[in-house]
Parts: structure tokens; C-alpha cells; sequence
């Protein structure tokens, strides 16, 4: 047992986590929350250098961590999970002190990481190769051929603020999970989240010494962490113009990228459209709107437009917004002054270009208030790159083909989503939409933790989710024995 730390909201330092041991330097960043603006954490200023060393020392490492047993590992994970939610309560107050995450949705976070933690160890159970005939053909003879699945080496592993917690554990839990060693880049927004969690899997009694290192910084230590010769993997989630400088600069690796995406749904003459309008609030303005499957754009079929639009706004105008430290909160700030201009300039843009708002459009209660464009049309930018706040856009159309024409007429293709009680259109809509992933009669927002996670065109490569990370960070040994 070990004291994680007192009282939520004292003002706590991240430290650096160079193998199993605990560093910090003189240098320490302040964090402030975005709500309160008061310091909230602090974290050490890292080098390229510290990345080098935490390197080397992850590549001694996994040694021992490709040799691990499985019932170790298998154990390992259920041991973070069960201290996690032991002190479910201070890491949930953490990420709202962080991101300024609403608490009842910083809690929901938690209980996902958890799940996510607890799905990859049983997932490790199932990570296994198969036989394969070699006398198939005529070149071929008889012989026992197999192929397994062996740990990849070093992961290096660059996370994202939105949430920094379980997006951490879908790195790191099947990455340690598979016996590699892993260093950690969290982001800069959410040190001592991050901080916690590598404190709670590095303190275990199954821990293997070493295995994971954390180092803080920006695009020198991310810079070194890609393009250093010792990860065999980079897993990042971040923005596109980041992954472009990762691809570049990573060499030969297999690199991990979930980006960025421009979510869509349809809202069909047939559809329910109080409980479509329900959905759609919740999937364009959780998180205030800072999450890669954030519903930005919504195509809606002429013969309702008005009518959705109603109710919409009506749904949007019964959201909470304010301290996420009120249990009733929906909505708070966003995650810093960056942000919240860009968001106006998104709105002042789309105005000059004829669009209306309807809902929001103004700073309310310390937050930015959940926004609904009007009358937007296709070239506006409000809808052609990634918004990343609580704004969504209403595009009218005059039918399924030319919504679903503007949907995949976009570079992002993440997630998308049709609202129809028209089966055959829902089928179509299968097959017609390109993105990594489709939702029918729900919204593009909706993910579950266990399904392959990950988009197309911009939006990235590979898949997350414990599974299929299972396999980003393994190899495929091919046995024969003659």
C-alpha cells in the first residue's frame, strides 16, 4: 500500500520517472486550471537529453520485460485497476483541477481507464498465433510451422489533454501488458494525471523494475523520443500537423497515429428527432467539444430542418455550464485562452459568410457557451477542418446522396453517424461512409473502449483499443521445425 497524495485540490509536483526512479529538476512548469486560473500542478522541465536517458534505460528494460511471465503481467494490470479505484476520487479531482473535465464526467474517465486496464489483461489471455500447413504446396514438405507473438522492444507513447487519463492507459496497458518496456510523453496540460497513474503502475508488487519511464516537454523531447533509433513503436494521438512531423521524422518504425477528425451525421426524414436532437447535443458539446469524435457537423434532410433546428437549440439551452466542480455541471471551460480564441474566430468567420447563430455564441458563466451554426454551407471552414470547441453546423440537403456526398467530402475520416428508421438506408450507409468507424442511430461520438478505434485519410493509422493494440505493439515470429 502507498499514500497516492493527500488532499485533492493541494497543489502538487509531477516528478520525472526515469525507469522505476523518481527525478525532478530545478526547473518546474506551472500548471493552471482553466477554470479557477489558480496553479494546480507543476511539472519538471525535461530535455532531449532526459530522453535519451529514459530510453536507454527502457531498452535495458525490456529485456527483462519481453522474459516476463504472463501471469505477471496479467496480475500487473489487475493490480493498477483494483488502486484505481481506490482512489478513484483523487484522480477524478485531479483531471477537473487539470482540464477543468466536468466531475461527474472526470469520474466517468476514471471508470473507463479501469475498464480499459481490466479488458487488456484478459485480452493478453487470447494473444496467441496458429499452426499453419506447410505441404500446402507442392515446394513445400511436411514440418510443424507456427507463428507467435513476441513483445516489440520500446514503445514510445505521446498523449493527448482531452483525456489524460484513459487515452494514457490505452497506451500503456497493452504496450506493458505485451512485455515491452514503454517511455511516456504525457501532454504538458496534465502532468500530474498522467504523473499518478505511472505512479500506481510503477508501485506495484508485479511491476517489472524499470519498464516504464515518464519524461515531460514538448517538441524537443517528443522530437527525440521519434526519431531515436530505440522505440520500435510510437504511439500518438494528437493533432494532424504534429503526426505529419512524426511521420517524417520517425524512420524506420511502425508509428501509431489517431489524429485529427470533422465527425458527421445525417438526421433522415424518418428519424426520431427528439431523441436524435438529445444525442446530438451530447455528442457535439461533451467535453466542450475537445474530443477527436466531437459531432461537428450534422446534415439534416430539408423536409425537417427547421423543426431539428428547433429543438436543438431548445436542448442545447438546458445545458449546465459553469465549474466543473458542481456535480450537475455538463460543460466548462476550455482548456486555455488559445483555445477560446479560436473558437470565436471559428464563429466570426462563419457569420461573415452568412451563417447564423442560434445557440450560444457567447462566454458564459466562465466557460464558452455550446454553440449551433445555421445556415452553413459547404465552403465555409467552420465545417472543413477540425473545430476542436463546443460549436456544431447545421447543413441542410435534399437527401441522403448529397449528405453523404458532403460527409466523405472531407480530408478527416473518423467516425461517422446517420439517425434513419430506414433499414436499408441505415445498410447503405455501412458501406457508403468513409471513416474508420460508423454509428447507426446514434451519434459519431459514441466509442466503446473494447472495438478497433482509428480513422482514415488524415485521421490516422492503425487502431486502438486493447486488441488491436495487443497487436500494434507486437511482432510476428515465424517458427519451423523440421
Amino acid at each position: 500500500m502507498f499514500e497516492l497524495f493527500g488532499n485533492n485540490k493541494n497543489i502538487n509536483d509531477a516528478k520525472i520517472f526515469m525507469g522505476s526512479r523518481e527525478e525532478s529538476r530545478d526547473t518546474l512548469i506551472e500548471i493552471k486550471s482553466p477554470y479557477s486560473r489558480d496553479v494546480v500542478s507543476r511539472y519538471p522541465k525535461c530535455s532531449g537529453e532526459d530522453a535519451k536517458r529514459a530510453l536507454e534505460i527502457a531498452k535495458k528494460a525490456s529485456i527483462d520485460c519481453a522474459k516476463s511471465p504472463l501471469h505477471q503481467r496479467v496480475a500487473w494490470l489487475e493490480d493498477v485497476a483494483d488502486k484505481l479505484e481506490e482512489y478513484r476520487e483523487n484522480i477524478a479531482y485531479t483531471i477537473v483541477n487539470e482540464v477543468a473535465k466536468p466531475i461527474a464526467f472526470a469520474r466517468v474517465e476514471v471508470d473507463r481507464c479501469i475498464e480499459t486496464i481490466r479488458v487488456t489483461a484478459m485480452e493478453l489471455v487470447a494473444m496467441n498465433g496458429e499452426t499453419i500447413p506447410t505441404d500446402i504446396a507442392p515446394s513445400g514438405k511436411e514440418a510443424i510451422a507456427y507463428y507467435k507473438r513476441v513483445p516489440a522492444g520500446v514503445i514510445a507513447c505521446i498523449t493527448p489533454f482531452n483525456f489524460p487519463l484513459n487515452l494514457v492507459a490505452h497506451k500503456i496497458a497493452p504496450a506493458l501488458g505485451a512485455g515491452n518496456s514503454v517511455v511516456l510523453k504525457p501532454t504538458p496540460e496534465a502532468p500530474l494525471t498522467a504523473y499518478k497513474l505511472a505512479k500506481i503502475f510503477i508501485n506495484s508488487k508485479y511491476a517489472i523494475r524499470d519498464a516504464l519511464s515518464v519524461v515531460y516537454g514538448d517538441a524537443e523531447v517528443g522530437g527525440t523520443l521519434v526519431s531515436s533509433p530505440i522505440p520500435r513503436v510510437v504511439s500518438f494521438t494528437g493533432s494532424v500537423p504534429v503526426g505529419h512531423i512524426v511521420i517524417r521524422e520517425a524512420g524506420i518504425k511502425r508509428v501509431s497515429l489517431e489524429l485529427g477528425g470533422n465527425a458527421g451525421t445525417y438526421i433522415d426524414s424518418s428519424a426520431d428527432l427528439e431523441y436524435s436532437a438529445k444525442r446530438c447535443v451530447y455528442g457535439a458539446f461533451v467535453n466542450s467539444g475537445q474530443v477527436c469524435i466531437s459531432l461537428q457537423r450534422i446534415f439534416v434532410h430539408k423536409s425537417i430542418y427547421d423543426e431539428f433546428a428547433d429543438i436543438l437549440a431548445r436542448e442545447t439551452q438546458e445545458l449546465k455550464v459553469g465549474s466543473p466542480y458542481d456535480e450537475d455541471t455538463f460543460m466548462g471551460p476550455l482548456i486555455n485562452q488559445d483555445a477560446l480564441n479560436r473558437a470565436k474566430s471559428w464563429i466570426e468567420s462563419a457569420k461573415s459568410e452568412g451563417a447564423e447563430v442560434i445557440a450560444g455564441g457567447v462566454e458564459i458563466n466562465g466557460a464558452f457557451a455550446p454553440t449551433i451554426m445555421k445556415s452553413v454551407t459547404d465552403n465555409m471552414n467552420i465545417i472543413c477542418e477540425e473545430v476542436f470547441a463546443p460549436i456544431v453546423s447545421l447543413i441542410e440537403v435534399d437527401s441522403y446522396d448529397e449528405a453523404i456526398y458532403k460527409m466523405n467530402n472531407s480530408p478527416y475520416g473518423l467516425q461517422f453517424s446517420i439517425f434513419t428508421n430506414d433499414l436499408k438506408l441505415a445498410k447503405s450507409f455501412i458501406d457508403d461512409a468513409e471513416a474508420g468507424g460508423v454509428v447507426i442511430n446514434d451519434i459519431p461520438t459514441l466509442r466503446f473502449d473494447v472495438q478497433p478505434y482509428g480513422g482514415i485519410k488524415l485521421s490516422g493509422v492503425g487502431r486502438e483499443g486493447p486488441k488491436w493494440a495487443l497487436e500494434e505493439f507486437t511482432e510476428i515470429k515465424s517458427v519451423v521445425i523440421c
